[in-house]
């Protein structure tokens, strides 16, 4: 069952793409966050998106927003994924799962899913989007929320 708008968001730590451990409480502490899980990295889709998500990580900042991907690749592979498409953003390594199991974040409860969650900063999703083909609207989507929640 995936989280839905007015849950609060699961805290978790995982290690990013450098292998530091990141913790979702201490990122949002008052700024708004921008969770996306996707599939699995250097994958025709999930370039794209951090792609997009790279290409309008400019928009996303100035909005007072910070973007975070999350799969259950290595932290070695988030690391070669983030350097060869000179991605900005935080990527979390999921190995085993289990905060995408918290999220409910799969398609047909098996396969890992395409889900972006926008959190404010008091760790209340504020936006839910699945899809699993439509990219750009995970990015459009989530730049309109951020932009809502800040502006208010």
């Amino acid at each position: 069952m995936s989280l839905q708008v007015g849950d609060r968001a699961p805290d978790f730590t995982l290690p990013d793409q450098s292998g530091t451990p990141v913790t979702l409480s201490e990122r949002l502490s008052g700024k708004v966050v921008v969770l996306y899980f996707y599939p699995k990295d250097n994958t025709r889709g999930c370039t794209a998106e951090a792609c997009s998500f790279r290409d309008g990580y400019e928009s996303f900042t100035d909005a007072g927003a910070e973007v975070i991907g999350v799969s259950s690749d290595t932290v070695e592979s988030h690391e070669k994924f983030a350097g060869r498409h000179e991605l900005p953003f935080t990527l979390l390594s999921d190995k085993d799962r289990a905060v995408r199991k918290q999220y409910g974040a799969t398609t047909l409860g098996v396969m890992p899913g395409r889900i972006t969650y926008v959190i404010d900063g008091e760790g209340v999703i504020r936006h839910v989007f699945s899809s699993m083909t439509n990219i750009g609207a995970h990015v459009d989507d989530a730049l309109r929320v951020v932009k809502e929640l800040t502006a208010a």
